[in-house]
């Protein structure tokens, strides 16, 4: 497992770029909403510690995982960021309904990035059991909310370095 005896919030912050510049949209899914909100605060807490000022942090909030996508999208089109992290959970049931949502968010946002050439930071949680994600929500394994972040803020930085 790739999070095992891991802690995801840590990280070395002379490795992250200052975000001073740099604004952000986050899209974060209303379903599983006690694991999305601790994701938020994590991606949220990590841009302001690496410069980003609060209002350059957008925040909107859509349904479910499916939907994190074309929230997403929404923001890409309407107004501009430098980058979207994309926040949501989904728990394995006893049906394929996990799979195929997890299928969708995965190309969804694989095809944002490419379509949009702006970093679409993933941050969807895929677990068997609500252990898992509380775990990786703050829990033993850290905040994979403060990865995101970290990795949103890289990509933007990889972007800019290339202007």
């Amino acid at each position: 497992m790739a999070t095992a005896n891991r802690n995801l919030s840590e990280y070395n912050k002379d490795f992250v770029p200052n975000g001073a510049d740099f604004k952000i949209g986050i899209v974060v899914s209303e379903w599983n909403e006690n694991i999305t909100l601790n994701l938020l605060e994590g991606a949220k807490q990590t841009l302001l510690d690496n410069g980003v000022p609060a209002s350059n942090i957008l925040v909107r909030f859509v349904p479910g995982a499916f939907e994190l996508p074309l929230g997403a999208q929404y923001l890409l089109e309407s107004t501009y960021v430098d980058g979207v992290i994309v926040i949501g959970c989904v728990i394995q049931g006893e049906t394929k309904h996990f799979d195929f949502v997890c299928q969708g968010v995965t190309q969804g946002i694989m095809d944002l990035n490419l379509k949009h050439n702006r970093p679409v930071a993933f941050c969807l949680l895929t677990d068997t059991n609500e252990q898992q994600s509380i775990d990786r929500s703050g829990g033993k394994h850290g905040n994979k909310g403060v990865e995101c972040a970290v990795a949103c803020l890289k990509m933007i930085e990889l972007k800019n370095s290339f202007q």
